[in-house]
């Protein structure tokens, strides 16, 4: 089972804390073999300390991997995906959230391979030097530089991530990439119109290029109101629908341990939401009284859990393999190589 978007830990830590004891118990409750882990740090869509940011974030991770190596081990090839099942360990695939690491050099891509990057969102919610994201009213697309990364990736047999790149972004660089691509983490546009979600004609493109389509457990699943399984689910079985059930996973976008909704969290979720509003990096949909979460999937297995609703809905045993996982470690074989 594969988290196409999420990590060990609870909700909003203090930063570069110790992984906690409940923590490590709760990835080893998920069953889950791997999680995409963004490592690009909190200064997302800021190009000023991205470059410094994103290695004091790597250099923390190895730090816990190296602290707890009977619980967690780094994902560099797909053979690590199977030595972190066989061994229990839940395997963390370094990713980045968006380019700004790269500044203007896209010779630091070296740099962050031998660091272990292996999956790269192009943009974030804003416009970047490689191309716009989701919240971009122009919808300008990849940039000359944008496509000069996507060559590069291509040439490293990085995997590329289009979540939260604006539309022609998306369809831009899934026409250009001669390698299948992702979308980590998303919604369908289809049944949520928000600038986070995708399009039918975007998540075809991805699926057409035989790539990957994540269904996130955010606010964005619903058009109104907080999401609950039902709402995943639906967007699962819509994504099934226009990609093919081969295309289709899980990136929660969430933390793996389980949020308890105490006093303090609802008022430092309520803070989170204002600093990104205040930074302009929020999304439409984003509310304080909607969480990032789904109530009746807030257990550190969730995907047992999520099997589990598959199943009562006459989804084949096959499929539901595919969904938790499969179909993001075939993803990962055929960009990364064997």
């Amino acid at each position: 089972m594969i988290d196409t978007l999420g990590g060990p830990g609870e909700y909003d830590p203090e930063p570069f804390a110790p992984l906690s004891k409940a923590a490590l118990d709760d990835a080893f409750a998920s069953g889950l073999t791997a999680v995409n882990l963004t490592v690009n740090g909190a200064s997302v869509g800021n190009y000023a300390r991205n470059y410094e940011d994103a290695v004091r974030e790597i250099a923390y991770w190895n730090a816990q991997i190296e602290d707890h190596p009977d619980e967690l081990m780094q994902i560099r090839r797909v053979v690590d995906i199977q030595s972190a099942k066989n061994s229990e360990r839940l395997g963390l695939i370094y990713g980045f959230q968006d380019a700004a690491p790269f500044g203007e050099n896209l010779d630091r891509l070296d740099t962050f391979w031998d660091l272990g990057v292996r999956i790269y969102q192009l943009t974030y919610n804003k416009r970047n030097l490689v191309g716009d994201g989701c919240l971009e009213p122009a919808n300008a697309g990849l940039s000359m530089f944008g496509r000069k990364l996507v060559e590069k990736l291509n040439a490293r047999k990085a995997l590329i991530d289009l979540s939260h790149a604006g539309q022609r972004t998306t369809l831009d660089a899934a026409a250009m990439s001669k390698t299948p691509i992702a979308i980590t983490h998303t919604g369908c546009a289809a049944i949520a119109p928000f600038p986070r979600n995708k399009t039918n004609e975007e998540l075809k493109a991805v699926a057409d290029k035989g790539g990957y389509v994540g269904i996130y457990l955010m606010p964005f699943l619903r058009s109104k109101g907080q999401p609950m399984a039902a709402d995943l689910i639906a967007h699962l079985e819509h994504a099934i629908d226009v990609c093919g059930e081969d295309h289709v996973g899980i990136g929660s976008d969430g933390v793996i341990s389980p949020v308890a909704v105490t006093p303090e969290f609802k008022k430092k979720f309520a803070d989170e939401i204002a600093d990104r509003r205040k930074r302009g990096i929020s999304a439409p949909g984003e509310d304080p009284n909607v969480y990032t979460f789904i109530p009746d999937l807030n257990r550190a297995d969730r995907f047992d859990r999520l099997a589990e609703l598959l199943a009562a809905r006459k989804h084949s045993d096959g499929r539901i393999a595919k969904v938790l996982g499969g179909n993001f470690a075939r993803l990962l074989n055929d960009v990364w190589g064997a």
